[in-house]
């Protein structure tokens, strides 16, 4: 099992974890790590674009110019795709992007992605991440001290709103709690900072 650092929000080592090998040191192939991202941004898409066909844009209810005769090309209507303000051929219409991932996969990425933030040594473990006031500067202060990087990814046990608040405006910072995280928010952030208890949590889970 493999030991990190326990920091607190100064950056100074204040004691260490072990970490369970069959959450935080699981090796996954690409493909699933790529279908997890593609499902969670699939899921986000609303779906609603929508554009006109000919049938639907006001107007080309008389036929431009008689059948025969005139040398021009035969046209029914103004409204065809090919003429100004004319409908649209074969534009998005609203439809669902929803996709579904096995139970399975959708563990095994997760503990991929982890494991991954791990092996890089990009996973930083907080005792404990605290503000007795709305405060970005203190959050700020803390990801520096830790050498967060530039996209930090805060991980939380439990709800604390004066220190989620506090993130809020720190730009790159996402945070989430341990029962909200997910594979596109670790693996799309350079840094990991989880409190310590979220890191028993997410053990006691998928251990």
């Amino acid at each position: 099992m493999a030991n990190v650092k326990v920091l607190n929000m100064a950056g100074a080592e204040v004691g260490t974890l072990e970490l369970n090998d069959t959450v935080f040191a699981v090796k996954v192939s690409s493909d699933v790590l790529h279908a997890a991202v593609r499902a969670y941004l699939l899921n986000q898409r609303q779906g609603t674009q929508s554009t006109l066909t000919r049938s639907e844009v006001s107007g080309g209810g008389k036929k431009p110019w008689r059948q025969k005769g005139t040398g021009r090309a035969r046209q029914g209507s103004t409204r065809s795709p090919q003429w100004t303000h004319g409908g649209i051929a074969l534009g998005p219409k609203p439809r669902t992007y929803r996709t579904d991932l096995n139970k399975k996969v959708k563990k095994l990425a997760l503990l991929g992605a982890l494991s991954g933030k791990v092996a890089e040594e990009n996973f930083k473990v907080i005792d404990a991440i605290t503000a007795t006031e709305y405060k970005t500067k203190v959050m700020a202060d803390m990801l520096k001290a830790v050498n967060a990087g530039k996209k930090a990814l805060v991980v939380f046990a439990e709800k604390n709103d004066m220190a989620t608040r506090s993130c809020q405006n720190i730009p790159g910072v996402k945070v989430a709690y341990f029962n909200t995280i997910n594979v596109y928010d670790i693996l799309n952030c350079d840094t990991v900072v989880i409190e310590k208890a979220a890191t028993q949590k997410i053990t006691e889970v998928y251990a």
